[in-house]
């Protein structure tokens, strides 16, 4: 079968989609061996390490809005492991300062001059626990990080490392004591999701696991930060035809459109669903995007992004089921 992304471009050399389509499924295999090592050690279902992912390989960050001790921390210590990078934990609370996040200038009286110390921004991956318990002025401090991969301090700009992603917590029962998150810095999260209690059978079995050791002490690498890099390329390189990408405009201004619906989705969120919808389709195996594969992702990208009418603070499993219904209400385009 032609390689849509060749057919796409009216390429018909067999030997050169052919070597596409090869390295195509060449991802796709480390994409599922990355999934299968991290499911090694997280017990809190497939959906929620595939979303993962899709924040990652997009260069986008993963907002979890959950409860306490579901494995939050596990998770992202497993992705750093499983690419060969680097993961830092930061607790966010009502003292801290946005240097605290991004490093401060120190004097060092011997060599007579400042010297930057990196805070814990500078990782792979960073785990921004209850973010919601700090002030706007320390949740601010990502911003800049989560937008252009880079921090300022005091006037000087600091490249990140690459690849970067935030996985950032909330609490969804504790409000006393929190500062809610603005639409503009919710909108800079690419997904959005939720964990869950695990059931009778994986709570067991994360009992068993950690008798006598942490599984994450000898979980090992089964990529490199540069395989992540290629396969970041091989989600832009993911065909999205017309009719799929005006799907996508639909659902996105339907949310606009929709009574329920208070703050719509903003055009970031309609590339969010794109770039989601992409790797989605590379998950799957395929180099073109799929009306399903929009599907797969809406509720997750758009969730976080739009406020009901009737809610007062973001409330993520009725956003999503605002999200679904259009999903589900909009007719989706034929194959072919």
């Amino acid at each position: 079968m032609q390689s849509a992304f060749f057919a796409a471009r009216g390429l018909f050399d067999t030997r050169a989609a052919r070597q596409y389509n090869e390295k195509m499924n060449e991802t796709s295999q480390k994409i599922q061996l990355l999934i299968s090592n991290i499911e090694r050690v997280f017990v809190g279902g497939r959906d929620t390490v595939e979303l993962s992912l899709i924040a990652l390989f997009c260069g986008g960050h993963l907002l979890i809005v959950d409860l306490p001790g579901v494995g939050k921390t596990t998770l992202a210590k497993a992705i750093a492991r499983s690419i060969q990078g680097k993961t830092k934990r930061a607790q966010f609370t009502p003292d801290l300062l946005p240097a605290d996040i991004t490093g401060v200038n120190i004097y060092i009286h011997q060599k007579g001059c400042f010297e930057f110390h990196p805070g814990p921004v500078f990782c792979n991956i960073l785990l921004a626990d209850e973010i919601n318990r700090a002030t706007p002025r320390a949740q601010s401090s990502l911003l800049e990080a989560m937008e252009e991969f880079q921090v300022s301090v005091d006037g000087v700009t600091h490249k990140l490392e690459q690849p970067f992603m935030v996985i950032a917590t909330q609490n969804p029962v504790e409000i006393q004591g929190t500062f809610p998150l603005p639409e503009a810095q919710l909108d800079r999260f690419l997904i959005s999701a939720a964990i869950g209690y695990p059931s009778r059978a994986d709570e067991a079995r994360i009992l068993n696991d950690r008798a006598e050791s942490d599984p994450l002490d000898s979980l090992e690498p089964v990529m490199t930060l540069e395989d992540v890099e290629r396969v970041k390329k091989a989600v832009s390189a993911v065909h999205l035809s017309e009719p799929v990408k005006n799907y996508a405009l639909d659902i996105a201004a339907a949310t606009r459109d929709s009574d329920e619906i208070l703050l719509g989705a903003s055009p970031r969120a309609t590339l969010a669903l794109a770039r989601a919808a992409r790797c989605e389709a590379l998950f799957r195996g395929r180099d073109f995007v799929a009306p399903e594969d929009v599907k797969a992702v809406a509720a997750s990208t758009l969730a976080h992004r739009i406020a009901l009418r009737s809610a007062s603070r973001l409330n993520l499993e009725r956003n999503r089921a605002a999200v679904s219904a259009i999903v589900d209400r909009l007719p989706a385009p034929r194959p072919g």
